[in-house]
């Protein structure tokens, strides 16, 4: 009897302590996955590198998804740390696992993902559009897709669509290739290892000049939501903190903002255009490339970008000359080769060097509280119709209540120039306002173009053999 009594002292303790310890978790209960960001002060971002997520420029790290993450670590007061993969099935597997706490790689937020994975609302749609070869027969519907050789890449939701249009055609038959990029599948095509492949529209849209002899005139999909992924099995804290900032970005203009810095100075090359340029590419950037990168070595500036410049004003030609006499690979008048001390414009060392300094020079005049990129558009802006116009186009930004040290509010402004309505009222007069923005947009789309083309080592490293 003593015994038992003994045991159950000892029962009825063991359940007292159990009792408290439940109610001391009850009151301090794990960290939400919100509280565990704000505690380590890291946001944990996985990504994969692209034109349209994630990728370096002369500024340093960039790309749609990254500047929203970004400006989401910011809103949380935590750094923002990024994570790379190209391998979609690692992806899915990080989130789940807690290596990341948020995969923001341009996903397309379908049915089937939706299984494993918890999506944010759309910050951006998107359509799929089918590519081929412009000799390549042109179709009207996916079924004539039968006997096709179709590359798309593994556990994307391309691979999801075709799977889907295999229920009502199973003839339809593709490959799906492990890892592989956009520009990979492109150069698929391209080299006719395969017959046609499925691409983002905003990737296309980046990309369509460096494959000029390849066409997309056919959409599989329409508006198809991009969007960030979570953890399902994590509480909500997380998510729903996001959802708040991405119904934010979206009211606030942020992230139209954000599409017209990535995609607004994008414009459709004709064929001609493309093919010139993807040309001058390999047989005449080459016979300059050091003498750019020399240039940024004494300028500061991204040798791409100098070399973006450069393109713009003369295709790469020393002996270019216009009408109204401006010479050499940098196009440079007379007054501005003495300033900048050279006598031979139409030599490429010092119409390059010249052009540089030059540029940097107007790039100093803009005021410093000014940020990147905008402060380098509009120094190259300048660079093209004088400081002088490009003051009063910020004068008369900041007069209509726009933001005058900003890229995308004085682009909107510079064409009033033109109109003496408007330059009456500022001190330096009209001017073609709307060629420098012209001027700005052509060379930011060329500068893409070489980031790309160098990042993507397309002409060595894309071509990869399907087993």
């Amino acid at each position: 009897m003593t015994e038992l009594f003994r045991h159950s002292k000892h029962l009825l303790a063991s359940l007292a302590l159990l009792s408290v310890l439940g109610l001391m978790l009850a009151m301090h209960p794990s960290p939400s996955a919100i509280e565990r960001i704000m505690a380590r002060g890291e946001l944990v971002v996985l990504t994969r590198p692209s034109n349209t997520t994630y990728y370096e420029d002369q500024h340093g790290f960039t790309g749609m998804e990254y500047e929203l993450a970004k400006g989401f670590a910011d809103s949380q007061g935590v750094e923002l740390r990024i994570l790379e993969s190209d391998d979609l099935s690692y992806i899915r597997y990080a989130i789940r696992k807690g290596t990341a706490d948020i995969v923001a790689a341009g996903l397309i937020a379908t049915p089937e993902r939706s299984k494993s994975l918890r999506f944010s609302t759309a910050y951006q749609n998107v359509d799929v559009l089918l590519v081929r070869r412009l000799t390549s027969p042109r179709i009207t519907d996916l079924s004539q897709l039968n006997q096709q050789t179709i590359a798309v890449s593994a556990g994307s939701s391309h691979a999801e669509l075709l799977l889907k249009a295999q229920l009502e055609s199973p003839e339809l038959e593709f490959q799906e290739v492990e890892n592989a990029t956009p520009e990979q599948l492109l150069a698929l095509v391209e080299d006719g290892q395969v017959d046609y492949t499925l691409i983002n529209s905003n990737s296309y849209t980046l990309q369509r000049a460096l494959w000029p002899d390849l066409v997309a005139d056919y959409t599989v999909a329409r508006d198809m939501p991009l969007s960030w992924a979570f953890n399902p099995k994590d509480d909500k804290s997380l998510y729903q903190e996001a959802q708040r900032y991405l119904t934010q970005a979206k009211a606030d203009g942020t992230t139209a903002k954000l599409e017209d810095r990535f995609y607004g100075h994008v414009e459709q090359f004709n064929l001609y255009a493309a093919r010139s340029f993807m040309r001058h590419l390999d047989d005449r950037l080459p016979l300059y490339e050091d003498l750019f990168k020399q240039a940024e070595e004494d300028s500061g500036f991204d040798w791409r970008l100098l070399a973006a410049l450069a393109y713009q004003e003369s295709l790469w030609d020393p002996q270019a000359i216009s009408p109204t006499g401006v010479k050499g690979l940098m196009m440079l008048t007379n007054n501005t080769a003495r300033q900048m001390g050279i006598s031979d414009r139409t030599d490429p060392s010092q119409s390059i060097r010249a052009g540089a300094g030059y540029l940097r020079r107007t790039h100093a005049r803009i005021p410093d509280r000014i940020p990147e990129p905008s402060r380098t558009w509009m120094a190259l802006a300048a660079y093209n119709v004088g400081y002088g116009h490009l003051e009063d186009a910020r004068v008369l930004t900041q007069r209509q209540g726009g933001n005058p040290d900003n890229w995308q509010d004085v682009k909107q402004r510079l064409p009033l120039l033109a109109k003496p309505a408007y330059a009456d009222q500022l001190r330096y007069g009209t001017a073609p306002g709307g060629q420098a923005v012209a001027y700005v947009r052509h060379i930011r789309r060329y500068y893409d173009l070489l980031v790309w083309a160098e990042n993507s080592r397309r002409r060595d490293d894309t071509l990869i053999a399907l087993n």
